[in-house]
């Protein structure tokens, strides 16, 4: 007989878990809901690397359409062959800032390549970097580390995910703040006011609130009370506009170039993308009702993200990983189902193919976009703190621990950004005595300042060497009952495995 993953028990305020399938009309619904939290940062990046590139603008729409197909393939690939869990794959903002130093390098080049010669090099640059990141997957080095990590390190690792992301550009740049405003109250009111009354409020929050306030939006640019330079404006002659179809391709834009000092920074953002990626995957494991996830589900995500990531690089788009917006949308919506994400993906697919669905998402205005988040992020921040109820919180070892590491993954990006470039931060890297040759090198360097600039891997580094250092028994650190709830390494089955458990019993059958 086929061996079944273990289910521990689903949270109480779980509408439907991991393994649960609902009826295929509200999952394409609930699927659509999941992709729209993440839709501005799967639109933002391409956008940003478009702009630094100087792409044309036909171009550039299917520049975007290419990062949804991505997206719904990534997420297919992960739900079904890595670690199986209910997380949306998209563009990220990791790597973004490697990626538009590669294309600022290439351009200056003599010659002044274009933006095709400056993404083929970005595609090469994340093609052997992914390659890195797919060994230190499936080589199980991560889930090595996983014994060296207690409450006390993940807590801050995830509650900075939520943080980091205060300043997100639609949260930031927002001049709409009535119509930011209206999305939130929206948002909040269907889920935590009239979600117990109602079902749909329950299930489809986002979905209402984002909806309602789009329809606000595109009456008043329809009225003129909105227009093309006010912030809000929906733009709804460009639907109509928009090609009907996208030729979407491996190699589209030609064959990747491979340059090893481009690769070595891209590298640095492919190590933050895993930082960031191990957060996540404890994040929805907490927020669905698991226990927290073994070594070698974690090194099949990542492993997998590595995969999709070479992907990313073939169809020319700016890499792959895990989106922590997707976690804060379980947690407004108890909607933790696999299946949905999946069917959600499919929908995806279909908006990067379809040029009037996929400009039709496009369309959504900022304040908007900056709204939503402003709802969900708070939840991230939630899950992470609420991993410290398994420590002890009246030892000042562990307060010291966890405030530090929470300061440290705040303060450190901040320092970081105030350099305009990874090139200015490698010459003020130079000038440190004694160090700064090294300091300074292409390789050190830019390491530093992509993983410097990532709130969750400043802290969850700081926390891991602290509380590794710091003298503390197992029990004051939470490691007795982590060990207590976490899945077993049996737990999760690959796909292979899943496979020969099938055949298996169909043969004794």
């Amino acid at each position: 007989m086929a061996r079944e993953e273990s289910e521990p028990t689903v949270a109480a305020d779980v509408e439907y878990g991991i393994d649960d399938r609902p009826p295929a009309s509200t999952s394409v619904l609930l699927g659509l809901q999941h992709y729209l939290t993440m839709v501005g940062a799967n639109i933002a990046v391409p956008l940003a690397l478009a702009g630094a590139m100087g792409m044309p603008d036909d171009v550039t729409a299917r520049f975007v359409g290419t990062f949804f197909v991505v997206s719904g393939v990534a997420t297919l690939a992960q739900t079904t062959l890595g670690n199986r869990y209910p997380i949306v794959q998209g563009a990220p903002f990791s790597m973004l800032a490697p990626a538009i130093a590669i294309v600022g390098v290439v351009a200056n080049t003599p010659g002044n390549p274009g933006w095709e010669t400056q993404l083929v090099h970005l595609q090469g640059a994340i093609i052997a970097a992914a390659l890195v990141e797919v060994a230190i997957g499936y080589l199980g080095v991560v889930g090595r580390i996983r014994e060296y990590l207690s409450p006390v390190v993940i807590a801050p690792t995830i509650a900075l995910i939520g943080l980091s992301l205060f300043d997100a550009p639609q949260i930031a740049g927002a001049t709409n703040w009535w119509l930011l405003g209206l999305t939130v109250v929206l948002i909040v009111g269907f889920s935590q006011y009239l979600g117990e009354g109602r079902r749909i409020f329950r299930l489809f929050p986002v979905l209402l609130g984002m909806v309602t306030a789009w329809a606000v939006a595109a009456a008043l640019s329809v009225a003129g009370v909105y227009t093309a330079d006010t912030s809000g404006y929906v733009p709804l002659g460009e639907v109509a506009d928009a090609p009907a179809f996208f030729l979407i391709y491996p190699l589209q834009w030609g064959t990747p170039e491979f340059q090893l000092s481009l690769v070595i920074g891209m590298f640095a953002g492919v190590l933050a993308s895993i930082v960031e990626s191990f957060g996540d995957y404890h994040a929805v494991a907490r927020i669905a009702g698991r226990g927290a996830p073994s070594a070698k589900r974690i090194d099949h995500g990542i492993g997998m993200e590595g995969l999709m990531n070479v992907f990313s690089g073939l169809m020319g788009t700016g890499g792959s990983t895990s989106y922590s917006e997707n976690i804060g949308a379980i947690g407004l919506t108890g909607v933790a189902s696999r299946y949905v994400i999946q069917v959600g993906a499919v929908v995806m697919i279909v908006f990067g193919y379809v040029g009037y669905f996929g400009q039709l998402v496009a369309t959504i205005p900022s304040p908007i976009v900056g709204g939503l988040f402003v709802a969900m992020f708070g939840q991230i921040v939630a899950v992470g703190i609420a991993n410290l109820e398994h420590v002890d919180l009246s030892s000042s070892r562990n307060t010291f621990v966890v405030g530090f590491a929470l300061f440290a993954g705040l303060a450190v990006p901040a320092y970081v950004d105030g350099f305009a470039t990874i090139a200015a931060f490698r010459e003020g890297m130079e000038t440190v005595a004694v160090v700064g040759p090294v300091l300074g090198s292409r390789l050190v360097a830019d390491t530093v300042y992509v993983i410097g600039s990532t709130g969750m891997a400043v802290g969850g580094i700081v926390a891991l060497v602290l509380d590794n250092t710091i003298p503390g028994s197992r029990e004051e650190r939470g490691l007795v009952t982590w060990e207590r709830i976490a899945e077993d390494e049996g737990d999760f089955r690959t796909a292979v495995e899943r496979w020969r458990d099938r055949g298996g019993a169909e043969d004794a059958d």
